[in-house]
């Protein structure tokens, strides 16, 4: 990690028992700043403009040995830094460049510091270790004293099992209360990333990054107060698999702390990082499709890993639509003849990926290297080689953790691109930490990963480039099974809120749309609420680099149009610029993959005419391709209008968005 920093700044530091006067660390533009006072414990508070957003609020850490990481330790000095002009290169992200800007000042104590740093959108701070011996954390004080009583949009964990402890196993999936903050259910934790509505049109949406080797954060108000507190899982004694299915596991027994590090890891990490929390911070909602806070404060890639073989693309997914073919001569299911039909579906469409979700390894027993008979893998994966096809593997974590690198060669041998890894539903210190792992095993084999069933991403993507989506969303599949879900309201606010931690498998492209009312649950004929170009436009406005088509290839090949169009929208790009955006009414987006163009747009249940200026493209002609609702989209949320034409000199997109609405387009560049 970060020792030698550490060790070299100590040492020019020098040694004072005199408290520091309050540390300010100020954002490149001047309009962020971080206050750190130490006179007593470690208490930070953050303003806008001169506007106090959040109020002083302490952060501790305290260790089994009865240390504490508080302004009550023996200080050394503060160390101010300034770091301009840093650009990070991506590999799999939404931007092909981030700008890293940031202020710094670091507090130096005898045997930890503490970071805070300041960017022109956002602010983050984290603990770092020097002890030289192993350790355990009993607890983490982590708090958000916000200046007034304002209004938050809150992801309660949603969990059969209600005791306190009990939520700490969860899928990570649930809409969003909007409340104020004092009215936080003090029945209930809140996972990441949690959005608040300060005054003015600010917004701060709280998360964090580089969740590597600790536990998740979640956040508790259990007094009616305008503070949230942090609160984190306990380590586990013992992780024993569920029998009943195989494929997930279970906490049995906690220990009285929530991390530990043995003597192995501080001597060779010289010391230990933890996690940054972070606060973004927005002037306009807009702003929040587009914050890098995240990745830019993950653990960079190591330069001498090569993972150019990394490629994103789309998925052709069977588990949404039940395998529910029509029009053929062979009865479908989880069978050999039903994925080839999927490969040949995804080579005529265009489509990198096919999916072999839950159910092609033998059930129950928890063992990856067992195939159903119905399934001939090698055949499948020949006849996907020949059609240029990739093949990805559903994994349950539990027959995945036994043998990760034994499951990787095989597979990888056998010519498989990637798993998707799924009912991990734990944040404890055993999971971030598995993540990693896992990724650096199937990086070494040159095979993707999609986690599911699990929190939201927290950076890793920047060092593991393999790690190519997550889950933690309450996406599509849900309609499978609630119709009385107002789905369109949540994808018209998730786009500000988890969409903020990085990208998502929410596992849009139905194409039975359903108007207003229209919608009913089926598990193998199953709708989207809102219209046909809603769900194109998620296409643009959610970033997914590995992105399901969650319906089914016989829709598909009756949809020639909306396939095509679908198949053919990037799932990385070079840039991307948001446009005019409001959480909870709509979102909308412009992102470029070489020279051309891709905008789009979803819409709550309020119909709306819309002009957007797209002036910051550069200079030259475009060809607009357009998908938009059609006239009767609010009676029938199929209907939509495709439609060609050159953008006007006046750089105007003019769109009409039905109730549930949205549209897509591509703009290419004539040359």
């Amino acid at each position: 990690m970060a020792a030698a920093l550490f060790a070299s700044v100590a040492a020019m530091a020098g040694v004072s028992a005199k408290k520091t006067t309050p540390a300010k660390v100020t954002s490149p533009n001047g309009r962020i700043s971080v206050v750190v006072d130490n006179s007593k414990g470690i208490v930070y508070s953050v303003e806008m403009d001169g506007k106090v957003l959040v109020a002083p609020s302490e952060i501790s850490m305290t260790l089994a040995d009865g240390k504490v990481y508080s302004g009550t330790a023996r200080f050394r000095k503060k160390v101010s830094a300034s770091h301009n002009g840093e650009t990070i290169k991506t590999v799999v992200y939404n931007k092909a460049e981030v700008q890293n800007d940031y202020s710094e000042v670091s507090l130096l104590y005898d045997d930890f510091r503490v970071e805070f740093r300041a960017y022109d959108d956002g602010v983050a701070y984290r603990f770092v270790s020097a002890s030289k011996t192993p350790f355990e954390v009993v607890s983490e004080q982590a708090t958000f004293a916000f200046h007034e009583d304002w209004t938050s949009y809150i992801p309660y964990v949603h969990q059969n099992d209600e005791t306190m402890e009990g939520q700490f196993h969860n899928s990570f999936e649930n809409k969003y209360k909007h409340e104020p903050i004092s009215k936080f259910d003090a029945k209930h934790y809140a996972f990441l990333p949690v959005l608040v509505e300060a005054a003015d049109g600010v917004k701060l949406c709280i998360t964090e990054s580089d969740l590597r080797h600790y536990p998740g954060l979640y956040l508790y108000n259990g007094n009616a107060s305008t503070t949230l507190t942090g609160v984190n899982a306990p380590y586990p004694k013992s992780r024993e698999g569920e029998p009943s299915h195989g494929i997930s596991m279970y906490v049995k027994g906690t220990e009285n702390y929530i991390a530990r590090y043995t003597a192995e890891e501080v001597k060779a990490w010289g010391g230990v990082e933890f996690p940054w929390r972070v606060i973004g911070i927005s002037t306009d909602d807009s702003q929040l499709l587009a914050n890098d806070m995240v990745y830019r404060l993950a653990a960079p890639q190591d330069p001498a890993q090569d993972f150019s073989w990394v490629k994103p693309g789309k998925v052709a997914w069977d588990w949404w639509n039940d395998w529910n073919l029509y029009g053929v001569d062979f009865k479908s299911g989880i069978n050999t003849e039903t994925y080839k039909y999927y490969i040949d579906f995804a080579a005529k469409a265009g489509v990198e990926y096919v999916i072999l979700d839950e159910g092609w390894a033998t059930p129950k027993v928890a063992d990856l290297m067992q195939v159903i008979p119905e399934i001939d893998l090698k055949e499948i994966i020949r006849h996907g080689e020949e059609k240029g096809v990739g093949i990805i593997l559903w994994a349950g974590f539990y027959p995945f953790q036994k043998d990760v690198e034994g499951i990787c060669r095989h597979y990888a041998e056998m010519g498989v691109k990637g798993f998707k890894v799924d009912f991990f539903d734990s944040d404890d210190q055993q999971i971030p930490e598995f993540l990693e792992y896992a990724a650096s095993v199937a990086a070494k084999y040159h095979l993707m990963l999609d986690y599911h069933g699990v929190f939201k991403p927290t950076g890793l993507c920047r060092k593991w480039p393999n790690v190519v989506n997550y889950e933690g969303i309450y996406g599509l599949e849900n309609m499978k099974w609630n119709a009385n879900v107002d789905q369109v309201d949540y994808d018209v606010t998730v786009p500000f809120v988890r969409f903020f931690a990085g990208p998502a498998d929410y596992t849009q492209g139905a194409m039975r749309n359903g108007s207003y009312g229209n919608v009913r649950s089926s598990n193998s004929e199953g709708m989207s609420p809102g219209t046909r170009c809603h769900q194109l436009g998620e296409y643009i406005v959610f970033f997914s680099p590995l992105n399901m088509l969650c319906d089914s290839p016989s829709n598909y090949l009756n949809e020639e149009e909306c396939t095509q169009f679908i198949a053919s929208v990037p799932t990385t790009w070079d840039d991307t610029h948001p446009l005019p955006s409001r959480v909870g009414e709509y979102a909308c987006v412009a992102r470029r993959s070489g020279d051309d163009w891709y905008v789009g747009g979803i819409n709550n249940w309020t119909e709306r005419d819309m002009t957007f200026d797209l002036s910051f493209l550069p200079e030259g002609q475009y060809k607009v391709t357009l998908f938009r609702d059609g006239v009767n989209a609010n009676r029938a949320g199929r209907d939509y209008k495709k439609e060609s034409s050159v953008l006007g000199n006046d750089r105007l997109l003019k769109i009409h968005m039905a109730p549930g609405g949205g549209f897509a387009a591509k703009l290419e560049r004539v040359k």
